[in-house]
This record gives C-alpha cells, structure tokens and sequence, in this order.
C-alpha cells in the first residue's frame, strides 16, 4: 500500500531552512527581538551569553531562527566538544603546546602607541614569544630616522617599524621614506589609526564612520557610534575584547605584521 505523509502544512507555509552556526566564543550575532548585539563569551545546555561592546551581558536561549549573523537569519547550536588546547595561535599560525619562550632576539618591533601593541600582543604574542620577538611603542613616529639611528640595526640586530596611516604623500610616508638603513623596514597600513584595522562586523557596526579633517579621530569616532567619548581608552579595552583571533582583523594590517616578523626573524640569531 503506498505510504502518504501525514504532513499537511501547504510548501508556502512551511519555514525557509536556516543554517545551524556552532555559537563559538568572540561571534557576533543579534538576538533580533530586542536588538542586542554581541560577541558570544559562554555558550551552556539551552542558553548563550552574549556581551556587547560595553561589557554588558545578556543571556538568550538558543531556539530555532534565533539570530542574526551579519545580517542573515541562523540558528545557533553549542559548539561541539574538542581539544582543551586550540590547534593554531590567534595568528592562524600552528599551536606549539609546551613551547618555551625564546630568549628575546637583538632585533625589535616597533608600533606606534599602545593600542598597536596591545593589538598586535594579542594575535600575535604566541608566535612573537616562540620567536624572541620583542614589540615596543613609540608614542609616535615623528622622530622615527634618529631613533633608528640609535637602535643601530644590522645583520644580527633587525629593526621592524610599522606605521599607522602610511599612505603616498602623508607625513608618515615622508618620515619612512627618511629610513634607508637596510636592516630597517618600516611597512604601514591604510587607517588612521589602529582601531580601524578592527572589521566592523567583529564590533557590530556596519562601518567606521568619517571623522572631519581637524577633529581628534577617536573622540569623533565615539561620538558618531554613541560611544562614551571621554574615556577612549576604555572604548578600545571593549574594542580588544571584541578580537579573538586575525578574523576579526583587516587583511592590510595582517600582511604587514607578518612581513615584519619574517623580517627580523629571517637569518637572525
């Protein structure tokens, strides 16, 4: 006797399939009924806390057509279990477990602020250690000849500088063409600042927004997204939370960072 099915609802009213996406710590979903927006920081039988860029938590359930991710509607599942130990470091690159760190090298790398160096520590730090690379901050790169003239690179003794906002006919890109030492490289990115380096997708904000010429970037950053604007510092410490491994960064400041670790890395002792 041929078998019918006892499913009667009509094709047009059926739900659209949605993909299932493994609710990994650090993404970004919203939870469209109330519009939080968030990086995911702990996912348990039923629930998903999420944090928005304030530090701010919120738990959901994870039900059926829960979310958004990057616009589009997905289901979230807990993450399959697996190794205590993640196969690759923040960099991509392959895990060492048990690596020692290296005695630090001569050569260096020098950043601009800070905020470069917390960025870079945080994707890069593994393999910087295993490496004996060391990453230094300048607080600025007007003076950058003469402090590469007191470094002294050499064979042994590589020096690797990257700067912010690089670009043909900019200040900056006067001062790195003023270092012609050839166990110097200075290498840069597009953005203003390093905070822009972050994809806005990682943060939940469908872009940067532009900041008046004359106007201080990170202050006009704030304002214009409703960030609290007085105390930038504590914006980027929310920013950093937010990046979990080189995804959430853009390409052009990934390439450079690892042209500058080949580079100081490569024949030095």
């Amino acid at each position: 006797m041929r078998q019918y099915s006892a499913d009667l609802t009509p094709p047009w009213k059926k739900p659209t399939p949605v993909p299932e996406v493994a609710a990994e710590p650090g993404l970004v979903v919203e939870e469209p009924g109330t519009g939080f927006c968030g990086a995911v920081i702990r996912c348990e039988a039923g629930t998903v806390t999420l944090e928005d860029r304030f530090g701010k938590h919120r738990v959901f359930p994870l039900e059926p057509r829960g979310f958004l991710l990057e616009g589009r509607v997905v289901t979230l599942v807990r993450p399959a279990a697996g190794p205590a130990r993640p196969a690759r470091t923040a960099s991509g690159s392959v895990a060492v477990p048990g690596a020692r760190a290296r005695v630090a090298r001569a050569g260096r790398i020098y950043v601009e602020g800070r905020h470069d160096a917390e960025l870079v520590e945080k994707v890069w730090g593994d393999d910087l250690r295993v490496e004996g690379v060391v990453v230094e901050y300048l607080e600025g790169v007007d003076d950058l000849p003469s402090i590469v003239a007191e470094f002294g690179p050499g064979p042994d003794a590589k020096l690797g500088v990257l700067v912010d906002h690089l670009v043909p006919g900019t200040k900056e890109w006067r001062i790195a063409q003023a270092v012609t030492s050839e166990h110097a490289l200075v290498v840069g990115h597009p953005y203003i600042d390093i905070w822009e380096a972050v994809k806005p997708a990682s943060l939940g904000i469908a872009g940067w927004p532009r900041v008046p010429h004359g106007q201080d970037w990170k202050t006009g950053v704030c304002r214009a997204l409703g960030w609290p604007s007085e105390n930038t510092g504590a914006v980027w410490q929310a920013i950093l939370k937010r990046v979990g491994s080189y995804k959430d960064l853009e390409p052009e400041l990934l390439g450079r960072v690892e042209e500058l670790i080949d580079f100081v890395t490569d024949g030095g002792a």
